[in-house]
C-alpha cells in the first residue's frame, strides 16, 4: 500500500535517517513506467538517495565483453531462501503499539504487505519470554524464591499478552506467509544453576521440564493463531553477561536436544524446525561437534549465526561439513548513534551478500525499532541497539531499515541464490524469484564511483554505482 500523505509527513526525517519518505512502487510497475529492461532500486551512503526507484533506462544488448562485469548464471543454484527481516522484540512491539491506530496500520503494511509491495518482510524472530530488549525480565514459569514447579503448572504467555501477540496476528493478517523464529534468552530461573535471570546454566535434572517448556510455548502460541516455524535452543549460549542469558556448552545443548527437546518434540508431532547455537561466527566447532552426532542431528533443521565475532565465511566451514542442514543468520545490531554509510557497506556486505553466499538462508537484522533513547531494554541490557525504526515524537527509518530493504522487497520466500562473480570492491549476490525474476544486489564498496556491465544469458547492460552506495537490480 502506498503511504498517505498523513504518514508521509509523519515519517520525517531524524539524524542518520532519509531526508524524504517516497512512495514504493512494485518491481512491476516500474519496469513498465521507465520501459527498461532492468528496473533499478538505489541506497547512497551520503543519504542524498535513500531505497529509491531510479529513472535509469537500463537494456540488455549484445555488447562486447570489456571493462568490469558481474555475469549471472542462472543455470547454477544453491540454497532456498525463506526470506528477510527483523527482531521483533518485546520492546519494539511495545513501541509500535503505542502509535495512532492509523499510523500504526500504515507502518505495518510499509514493513509487511506482500500484495502492496512495499519492504516484504518475510521472516521474524521474537524471544521465548523476555529478551534484553523487553522492558523487563520475564519468562513464561517464574516463581517465588525456593519454588518449583516440574509440572509447568502456572506456565503463562500472560507477559506477551499486552504487546507482542496483539501485534503478531495484525502483522500475519497483512502476511500469513510470515515465517517466526523464537528464541529464549534464559530458562525460568528455578531451572537454573544460580536462579538468576543473568548467566548461570540449566540444571540436568530440568532438561525434561525445559523440553516440554517449548512444547508449551509452541502449543500455546499455536492456540493464538499464531504458528512458529523455527526455535533455536538458546541465544548466544556462550555469553552469561546479558540480561537475561543462560550459558550451554556445546555438550549439554547436544544432550538437551538428542535426549529431550528432539523426543519430545516428536512425542507431541510439532513440526517446528529445531536449530542450534545462535551464536558467534568465531565457533563454528559448536554446531559442527552437535551435528557430528547421528542421533542429535535427526531432530535438528540447521545452524543459526550472529557476526560479533568471527568471519561470515564460518557459515561455510559448516555446510561443507553438513551440507543437509541449513544455516540462519539470526542477528546483528546496529550500535548508535549510526555512521550510515559505514554501516550501510558493513551490513550489505557481510550480511546481506556474505551470509547469503556462505549458505544462510535466512538473513535478519536486529530490533525492528527503539525510541531515541534506545529505549526499551532491561537494566544491564543493550543501551545503544538502534532500531530498524525509531519511534518517538515521529517515525523515522534508519540504517537497518534499508539494509534488509534491498533484499526483502524483491527476494520474495523460495527464491534460490544462483551464481555470479565478484569482481573487485563490488560485492554482490544474485537469485532467482519463483516468479522467475532475476534479482542482483550489488554494493559499490570503494571511494569511487564504478561503472561496470552485468552480463546475463550472453547480453550486457552497463550500469554505474556512486561510492558507498549499494543498488538493487532486478529483471526477467
Amino acid at each position: 500500500m502506498l503511504l498517505s500523505l498523513f504518514f508521509a509527513v509523519l515519517l520525517a526525517s531524524a539524524p542518520g535517517c532519509s531526508e524524504k519518505i517516497d512512495p514504493i512502487d512494485t518491481p512491476s510497475d516500474s519496469l513498465q513506467q521507465n520501459e527498461s529492461d532492468i528496473s533499478f532500486w538505489l541506497t547512497q551512503g551520503d543519504q542524498k538517495v535513500m531505497f529509491q526507484k531510479q529513472n535509469t533506462i537500463l537494456n540488455f544488448s549484445e555488447l562486447t565483453e570489456t571493462g568490469i562485469a558481474i555475469e549471472v548464471n542462472d543455470a547454477v543454484g544453491y540454497q532456498v531462501m525463506d526470506g528477510f527481516g527483523f527482531t521483533l522484540t518485546g520492546g519494539s512491539a511495545e513501541l509500535i503499539n503505542t502509535l495512532d491506530e492509523a499510523v500504526k496500520q500504515s507502518l505495518l503494511q510499509e514493513l509487511f504487505s506482500i500484495e502492496n509491495s512495499d519492504l516484504g518482510i518475510s521472516y521474524l524472530r521474537i524471544s521465548i519470554g523476555a529478551s534484553d530488549l523487553s522492558s523487563k525480565e520475564f519468562t513464561y514459569n517464574e516463581l517465588a524464591a525456593g519454588e518449583t514447579d516440574p509440572e509447568l503448572n502456572a506456565f503463562s504467555l500472560v507477559n506477551d499478552e499486552q504487546d507482542l501477540i496483539p501485534l503478531l496476528k495484525q502483522i500475519i493478517a497483512i502476511n500469513p506467509e510470515i515465517k517466526l523464529m523464537g528464541s529464549p534468552w534464559t530458562a525460568p530461573t528455578w531451572m537454573k544453576t544460580n536462579k538468576s535471570f543473568v548467566g548461570g546454566e540449566l540444571l540436568p535434572e530440568y532438561y525434561t521440564v525445559y523440553a516440554q517448556y517449548f512444547v508449551k510455548y509452541i502449543q500455546a502460541m499455536q492456540a493464538q493463531g499464531i504458528s512458529i516455524d523455527a526455535i533455536t535452543v538458546q541465544n548466544e549460549p556462550l555469553h552469561g553477561g546479558n540480561n537475561p542469558s543462560m550459558l550451554m556448552s556445546a555438550a549439554q545443548q547436544l544432550d538437551f536436544v538428542k535426549n529431550h527437546l528432539g523426543p519430545a518434540f516428536a512425542d507431541n508431532n510439532l513440526t517446528t524446525k529445531i536449530i542450534i547455537y545462535d551464536h558467534n561466527a568465531d565457533r563454528p566447532d559448536y554446531p559442527i561437534t552437535i551435528l557430528n552426532d547421528q542421533d542429535a542431528r535427526l531432530y535438528i533443521d540447521g545452524s543459526a549465526f550472529h557476526l560479533y565475532g568471527g568471519s561470515i565465511d564460518a557459515l561455510s566451514q559448516v555446510h561443507a561439513a553438513h551440507p543437509d542442514k541449513n544455516l540462519y543468520f539470526t542477528e546483528q545490531w546496529v550500535g548508535g548513534p549510526s555512521y550510515f554509510e559505514g554501516d550501510l557497506k558493513w551490513h550489505i556486505e557481510n550480511l546481506i551478500v556474505g551470509a547469503s553466499r556462505n549458505w544462510s538462508k535466512v538473513v535478519l537484522e536486529w530490533n525492528l525499532a527503539s525510541d531515541p533513547n534506545y529505549l526499551p531494554h532491561t537494566a544491564g541490557g543493550c543501551t545503544s541497539c538502534l532500531g530498524a525504526i525509531t519511534i518517538g515524537n515521529r517515525v523515522s527509518r534508519n540504517v537497518a531499515y534499508y539494509i534488509i530493504a534491498h533484499a526483502s522487497k524483491f527476494v520474495r520466500p523460495g527464491s534460490v541464490r544462483i551464481a555470479s562473480n565478484i569482481p573487485d570492491l563490488l560485492p554482490n549476490v544474485a537469485y532467482k524469484t519463483p516468479d522467475g525474476q532475476i534479482v542482483l544486489i550489488v554494493l559499490n564498496k570503494s571511494n569511487l564511483s564504478q561503472t561496470f556491465t552485468i552480463w546475463h544469458k550472453n547480453k550486457g547492460a552497463v550500469v554505474s554505482l556512486d561510492k558507498g552506495s549499494v543498488g538493487t537490480f532486478i529483471w526477467k
